[in-house]
């Protein structure tokens, strides 16, 4: 990914158990998703296929919030502190909107 395509090239330091928590989230939405393939596969009812989707949906959203909850409590108020609130907030704002669609 370049930068025209939406790469910031930033890096963020997780702590050890901040990773792990998140590798375990995705770990598991992983595994759904495999699930559903399995599934397909398996020619399973429409309505039991779309049940595990929504699961999906519901498991990344909530993977989503708590990476903008530490995004937002470590990140944006590093560079906030550091004088760059302006650039900050424009970038916290079309993540949102990203998030919202």
């Amino acid at each position: 990914m370049n930068q025209e395509e939406g790469c910031t090239c930033r890096h963020k330091h997780r702590e050890v158990t901040e990773e792990r928590g998140l590798m375990n989230r995705l770990n598991r939405i992983e595994g759904q998703i495999r699930g559903i393939k399995s599934m397909v596969e398996d020619e399973r009812y429409c309505v039991d296929i779309i049940t595990q989707v929504a699961a999906v949906q519901a498991a990344l959203n909530s993977f989503n919030k708590v990476l903008l909850e530490r995004h937002i409590k470590s990140c944006v108020v590093d560079d906030i502190r550091r004088g760059d609130s302006d650039a900050t907030v424009e970038e916290l704002c079309r993540t949102l909107q990203k998030m919202m669609k």
